[in-house]
């Protein structure tokens, strides 16, 4: 049986979708668990998952290897693995980085959106590229095996990443720029450099990344998803939904203005409605995968194509990724 892994979720984490996970199959979870938290209020967080993971140990536990997912499949449950949005938990420390690798995270965001001590984000007007200091994280992450994630930055920076990186990078959770031209999707020639480097592109169906919005129709992304396995090759390409279930709006704000501004940023959203938009209708929570695989069938994808994109292709990643480099 083929794995099931999601690149991305920031969900209001809770029983119901653990148990949800489980009805949905899924072997496999990079979740967010900070933005712009400081170190110490990540540990907080990872205290948080901590309990859940006591409380609900016949749902889900702590993912630290690739070989966790089958685990989570043998046992039936879900394997949790560590991601930060933006580089913040690190602080200005680069030893933070082998810290919380040992404490399990395996994605980092070098930036969420604006400029960072690391690299620039998607929304600034000007793209310097990698700092300094991001040059040296970048290789003290590939060193340790924490993963390079670009969802959010800009072009130069992203190219910048997998340029200096010694290891292949992730784009956890965008679409193509030229299906739908959001700020926070990829032009042909990031999602060529990144197939080329051997790096991983998560699909992501929140509603500011899609075509049409929450009105996108399952065939539009599945065929998006087919066009941009032809560009990249079927190998490199994912899903990352960027689910971010229950939810409250107060969190979008959190999101996207931290404590670097004293206004509401309204992202990419409507300034009439700054909070989450509807998911659309084929993909409401975990237990919808299927309607995806199905989609991915219908425009034409083989079962093996289907099972790659469904979590072979990040198992293989994970696997890559996740340990120590061999002089490391």
């Amino acid at each position: 049986m083929n794995p099931l892994i999601d690149g991305l979720q920031y969900a209001n984490w809770s029983e119901k979708i653990f148990r949800q996970m489980r009805e949905g199959c899924v072997d496999g979870i990079h979740v967010t668990i900070t933005y712009h938290e400081s170190f110490r209020e990540t540990v907080l967080q990872i205290e948080r998952w901590n309990r859940w993971f006591e409380r609900f140990p016949d749902l889900i536990f702590q993912g630290f290897t690739a070989e966790d997912v089958a685990k989570a499949r043998d046992t039936g449950r879900t394997a949790i693995f560590f991601g930060s949005q933006n580089p913040s938990c690190i602080e200005d420390d680069i030893g933070l980085v082998e810290v919380l690798h040992r404490l399990g995270l395996r994605f980092m965001q070098l930036t969420y959106n604006n400029q960072s001590l690391l690299a620039t984000g998607c929304y600034e007007a000007e793209d310097m590229g990698l700092t300094r200091m991001g040059r040296e994280v970048v290789a003290e992450m590939n060193r340790v095996g924490l993963v390079v994630d670009m969802s959010h930055s800009g072009e130069r920076s992203t190219l910048d990443a997998i340029e200096h990186s010694t290891r292949p990078i992730a784009i956890t959770h965008a679409n193509p720029h030229s299906w739908h031209p959001a700020l926070r999707n990829k032009s042909e020639t990031v999602l060529r450099a990144l197939a080329e480097s051997g790096g991983m592109l998560g699909f992501s169906v929140y509603p500011h990344h899609l075509k049409g919005g929450s009105g996108c129709p399952l065939e539009s992304f599945c065929a998006m998803i087919a066009r941009t396995a032809e560009l990249m090759g079927v190998e490199r390409i994912g899903i990352g939904t960027d689910l971010c279930q229950d939810q409250p709006d107060s969190v979008v704000e959190w999101m996207r203005v931290g404590r670097w501004t004293k206004k509401v940023d309204y992202g990419e959203g409507s300034a009439a409605a700054p909070g989450f938009p509807p998911m659309p209708d084929w993909f409401r929570d975990n237990r919808d995968f299927g309607r995806i695989a199905e989609g991915l069938r219908k425009v034409g994808m083989s079962e093996a194509e289907v099972a790659a994109v469904m979590g072979d292709n990040w198992l293989r990643f994970m696997a890559e990724s996740f340990g120590p480099m061999a002089n490391g």
